[in-house]
């Protein structure tokens, strides 16, 4: 797509203002609607439209898919590594109140630990999925 001058310009403009809206919605997701699912998405979105746009061998150089791969499995552990910690703490499977000194500094912890769990994951999969279909010959 290099004879495309407005899309290029048009996805460099459009693509910083992506990332930081789902960094609002991943850090905002605790006070309102929005969170890890929805940031993940977004994020994704990003890469995506990076890679439909400059293509996917320049996105694979972004966000290699070993990249991916590895973050797949760190959101995974950061969510389950926070219901273990709160065992390890005292209390239940994902009971946040035990994870500071006070019940709802705890809690607030525990669900930004969780949210960002999910978005990790939920941006390296859907990224992994478009490397592998847009991976495959016509």
């Amino acid at each position: 797509m290099k004879h495309h001058r407005i899309l290029r310009v048009a996805a460099k403009l459009l693509i910083p203002p992506i990332l930081l809206f789902a960094l609002y919605v991943q850090f905002h997701g605790d006070f309102g609607p929005g969170g890890g699912f929805q940031a993940g998405v977004i994020f994704a979105a990003a890469i995506i439209l990076y890679a439909l746009i400059f293509g996917v061998e320049r996105a694979r150089q972004v966000v290699p898919p070993s990249v991916a791969l590895f973050l797949v499995a760190a959101g995974l552990l950061l969510y389950a590594g926070v219901g273990v910690a709160s065992i390890l703490l005292g209390g239940n499977y994902l009971d946040y109140s035990v994870l500071a000194h006070e019940q709802t500094h705890g809690q607030h912890i525990g669900i930004l630990l969780i949210e960002l769990g999910v978005g990790v994951t939920v941006a390296a999969v859907m990224i992994t999925i478009f490397y592998g279909f847009a991976g495959r010959g016509s």
